[in-house]
């Protein structure tokens, strides 16, 4: 790939991480059933929120849409999807209707 559009795919995946961190700070969650049966549900809560262990390995593209960590001894992960105004099709993540929704589940609920 030539270096203009490996730049301009890191521009993007920047623009996308930034509007999922916003998002994942103040918006509501999807919590799974087995989100509910843990202790501190919101301490968890505070910790997807404030998540910032990114890296190639779980944040391939840079865009801070899934995390994953241990929590209470179980594995979480949580998702961020994109859907169009009717949450029927996926969206481009940039596009300013896109609605976000962020899943926070138990690792063996996916």
């Amino acid at each position: 790939m030539t270096t203009k559009i490996l730049t301009k795919q890191k521009e993007t995946s920047a623009k996308i991480a930034r509007l999922n961190d916003e998002f994942r700070a103040v918006e509501m969650l999807t919590l799974t059933k087995g989100i509910y049966e843990l202790h501190d549900v919101l301490g968890l809560i505070r910790a997807v929120r404030e998540y910032k262990d990114f890296n190639k390995d779980n944040d391939p593209y840079g865009e801070h849409d899934f995390g994953s960590f241990v929590w209470e001894g179980k594995k979480i992960f949580w998702k961020i999807d994109y859907y169009d105004p009717s949450f029927e099709l996926w969206c481009d993540p940039l596009h300013p209707e896109c609605e976000r929704v962020l899943t926070v589940m138990l690792a063996e609920e996916y």
